[in-house]
């Protein structure tokens, strides 16, 4: 009895050993490399000005014509200010920053229906025939990428905006498509926010 009751003691601090001190000290080790550090710091993606204006991995809404614009969030990316979120505000107190998950709504439900009637006809009102992603939420409603075919929908909005040829910005998009993951999984896309910033880089060197 003496000797089972030593041997699970010895058992559960060499597990603990290995899993809350070593484990988690090589991660972080692993993480202070410098091909890593990128990713382990947030994947911060900062502009001209070494100014950080996000995470490659958060997607963000853009309204001016001037960018290309992200799909839905049922959490609208989680953007709330403190002020916004503030106690006053108790219906915003769910969409701080680092809030993820989609509405759950039934395919039926009539506010989903609503919701996307409203996002067809906003994209119709600029002239562009709307796919999928772009009147649908993501799982996590933080999806950073829209799909190639709809950042090239917006092509033709964008250049008469920022007065520049179509050719341009498409070239810009074109190098900015994101591939798939190991080349096997997923689709390509890309990000919204890393486009967008590429895009005022163009616009500044006109």
């Amino acid at each position: 009895m003496i000797r089972e009751t030593l041997r699970a003691i010895r058992v559960t601090l060499v597990l603990w050993i290995l899993t809350a001190i070593l484990y988690p000290a090589i991660i972080l080790i692993v993480g202070l490399l410098p091909p890593l550090q990128y990713q382990a710091n947030g994947s911060i993606i900062t502009n001209n000005q070494e100014q950080i204006v996000g995470s490659a991995l958060i997607g963000q809404s853009f309204t001016s014509d001037k960018y290309f614009w992200s799909r839905p969030s049922t959490t609208n990316y989680s953007s709330f200010t403190k002020e916004e979120f503030a106690p006053k505000k108790p219906e915003n107190l769910t969409q701080r920053t680092g809030t993820s998950g989609a509405s759950n709504f039934a395919p039926s439900n009539a506010d989903l229906i609503k919701r996307i009637q409203l996002e067809i006809n906003r994209w119709k009102e600029v002239g562009i025939q709307p796919t999928a992603d772009l009147v649908y939420t993501s799982g996590s409603s933080l999806d950073p990428h829209i799909s190639v075919e709809s950042a090239k929908a917006q092509i033709a909005r964008i250049a008469k905006a920022r007065s520049l040829n179509p050719n341009q910005v498409e070239i810009l998009l074109t190098k900015n498509i994101d591939g798939r993951f190991l080349g096997i999984f997923g689709e390509p896309g890309v990000n919204v926010l890393k486009l967008n910033l590429a895009l005022d880089n163009l616009s500044a060197s006109q």
